[in-house]
């Protein structure tokens, strides 16, 4: 694509002006599509100066999301893995790519998803240039039983990307909601495959969603009241490509360290849940009930109480809080 290989093109040359005959005579293209180039990087919000007789100068580099500029942030390198500049779902693609025999650990990242998907059928919204969408696929040897508590442990992964590269720490809204300032910051997909004549897992695929780069006005009217961004949390900017990197590096420390042994971040999950000890609304076949969510167990499920003094443990399902997106 010309607008990725002219941006890399002015990035290597950092200060420098590069002329549009340069750029053309470098990249192979016409100086119409050089400037065809330019305008569209502009347009993206990065900076580019141009001086008559001097050519084009980098003057802010955004915030991209490339294969180059993720892979600079990695500690070390790391194979299968990809980003993509649109898809209709990151899930979706490592469904494509595990059916050809993608392997253990790969990961899809994209800049923009056309259809994002969220819990119970639900859109996710992700729009260009504003967040971050990330799978992974995994293909652990285990029973569905035993991944119970995958979607916990990934947002512990994120929580802890988010502090190594922005410096605060998100709440998690059991079991799998990122929350900055009582509004949701993202959230997680899991979706697995089972081999038919053992009922055990052939893959598993975890999905993440994170508002990067919204402001305000950027959210729906449906969203706006309960969306937030990291951008308007922050008072600086955090690189995609960071957080990006070290989402990658946190979910391999889940998928090495932590998966087969969930005890290990279990108090850490803990620390970050803000649904035990709130009043919580239980949705179950279009039914609402209410009770109070007591304690987080050894395999991450929410335990709750009813009124009338009965407990339950919640695996899955759909917990609203109250307090939080407009529950009263």
């Amino acid at each position: 694509m010309s607008r990725d290989r002219v941006y890399h093109a002015l990035a290597d040359r950092p200060g420098e002006y590069l002329s549009g005959q340069e750029l053309s005579r470098i990249l192979g293209i016409s100086r119409a599509a050089v400037w065809k180039a330019v305008e569209g990087l502009r347009r993206q919000g990065y900076g580019i100066e141009a001086r008559s007789g001097c050519g084009y100068r980098l003057t802010d580099e955004g915030d991209r999301l490339d294969q180059r500029e993720v892979a600079a942030c990695l500690t070390a390198p790391r194979n299968n893995w990809k980003v993509l500049q649109e898809v209709d779902s990151t899930n979706t693609e490592c469904k494509r790519l595990a059916s050809d025999g993608a392997p253990d650990g790969t990961v899809v990242m994209a800049d923009c998803q056309t259809a994002g998907k969220g819990r119970l059928g639900r859109s996710f919204s992700s729009p260009r240039g504003m967040g971050l969408y990330l799978s992974i696929l995994w293909r652990p040897s285990c029973s569905p039983e035993s991944l119970l508590p995958l979607t916990a442990l990934s947002a512990v992964a994120v929580c802890r990307a988010v502090e190594r590269t922005g410096g605060v720490s998100p709440a998690i809204k059991w079991p799998n909601d990122l929350v900055m300032n009582g509004r949701k910051l993202g959230g997680i997909l899991t979706e697995l495959s089972l081999e038919g004549e053992t009922g055990h897992v052939e893959y598993v695929i975890v999905g993440m969603g994170l508002n990067c780069r919204q402001r305000a006005e950027d959210f729906s009217p449906k969203l706006a009241d309960m969306a937030v961004s990291l951008d308007m949390i922050l008072s600086r900017r955090v690189r995609r490509a960071a957080l990006a990197a070290a989402l990658m590096e946190e979910l391999d420390v889940l998928r090495t360290q932590v998966l087969n042994d969930p005890v290990r971040w279990l108090a850490e999950y803990r620390a970050h849940c803000l649904t035990v000890g709130r009043r919580v609304q239980i949705i179950r076949n279009g039914e609402r009930k209410e009770a109070e969510a007591s304690a987080i167990d050894d395999q991450y499920g929410l335990v709750i109480r009813r009124d009338d003094g009965t407990e339950e443990v919640l695996r899955a399902g759909e917990v609203s809080v109250r307090g939080l997106y407009g529950y009263v």
